[in-house]
């Protein structure tokens, strides 16, 4: 969410991952609950709320929504008179169903019902044709005045002809673009089942998803201590040592510390092999800290325990057979006879 308390200020909405591991779930009807938490939250601290902005895919968790959790956000802002920001820029990207539903879709279904000019799309071409380098996005705004705006707003960041003379060209051939997408979506939903079944082989679990170019990956087990702190100090361990690019989940205001993601669409087959290596290395490293631990624990223990018992110079296994020792008469020890 954006508030206007003297400028636009970011409320965020915390990332919660409350569901097991690779389970189906209904993940945006949680998120779209703390989206309505925010809002009481921010209203109960006198903050002015404008507007609510969502991704759909979700980033980093790689899930959609659903139509009844569109058409309940929707109804949401309708009702709180605030715009909607949905930044749909991974749609192409959907391998798996539920299938996508644009924002745009539930406005056009219910003609009449929803305040259309607070209904505002933003995408790119970045992800979903692998177009990054060229710069090109995309709003697409029920509103007039925003449209105005943003065509006004544009000679800031103009597009070149050519750039445009050959996306023209590319997007009017429709047999080429849901070709190249189609290929895309397969190609998509087999890395992501190789590269979880990668994970899964040194006990690494992720998140379900259905979309996006990344996975959301369970490393909360590596942690010393659920804290930002500790998340922090393993991302750094595996940028630097063992040399691989993920995001932490504290960059995503996650609640819960553990959580990474990671992409495993921006490189070659070969490329991703390696990385799985380095994991496979990495996780067995910290396989044998986590037991050599074990057994500091189980030493120290003992070591506590041996300066907690009587220091009479006997020996405790003396003490437990003694024959001196008071016995219950039920007791299956023979006293010893003098």
């Amino acid at each position: 969410m954006w508030s206007n308390k003297g400028r636009a200020k970011p409320s965020w909405s915390i990332l919660k991952c409350e569901r097991t591991v690779g389970e189906a779930d209904r993940a945006a009807q949680r998120h779209l609950r703390y989206e309505r938490s925010t809002y009481q939250e921010a209203v109960k601290n006198n903050v002015r709320v404008k507007g609510v902005l969502v991704a759909n895919p979700s980033i980093p968790l790689g899930t959609t929504m659903d139509r009844e959790t569109l058409r309940s956000l929707v109804s949401f802002v309708n009702d709180k008179n605030i715009h909607l920001v949905v930044d749909e820029i991974f749609s192409g990207t959907v391998f798996d169903s539920p299938d996508f539903v644009s924002v745009a879709e539930i406005v056009e279904d219910e003609p009449g019902r929803f305040n259309r000019d607070l209904i505002h799309v933003v995408c790119s071409l970045s992800k979903d044709l692998g177009l990054p380098g060229f710069r090109v996005g995309v709003i697409y705004s029920f509103n007039d005045a925003v449209v105005r705006c943003a065509r006004r707003m544009s000679s800031f960041g103009l597009v070149s002809t050519q750039t445009q003379h050959l996306l023209a060209a590319m997007l009017g051939d429709e047999e080429f673009t849901s070709m190249y997408l189609a290929e895309s979506r397969q190609r998509l939903a087999e890395r992501r089942r190789t590269f979880e079944a990668g994970l899964r082989e040194v006990g690494v679990r992720s998140l379900d998803s259905n979309a996006g170019l990344f996975c959301w990956m369970d490393l909360r087990h590596l942690l010393e201590a659920k804290t930002v702190e500790e998340e922090l100090k393993l991302w750094r361990i595996i940028v630097h040592e063992v040399k691989l690019n993920i995001s932490p989940g504290a960059s995503f205001h996650c609640a819960e510390s553990g959580w990474f993601r990671v992409c495993f669409a921006n490189m070659d087959k070969d490329t991703m092999d390696t990385a799985l290596g380095r994991i496979r290395a990495f996780m067995a490293r910290a396989e044998r800290h986590r037991a050599t631990n074990e057994k500091k624990k189980k030493w120290a223990a003992a070591a506590a325990l041996r300066l907690s018992l009587p220091r009479n110079g006997r020996r405790y296994d003396d003490i437990l057979i003694s024959p001196h020792l008071a016995m219950s008469p039920h007791s299956p020890l023979v006293r010893a006879a003098t």
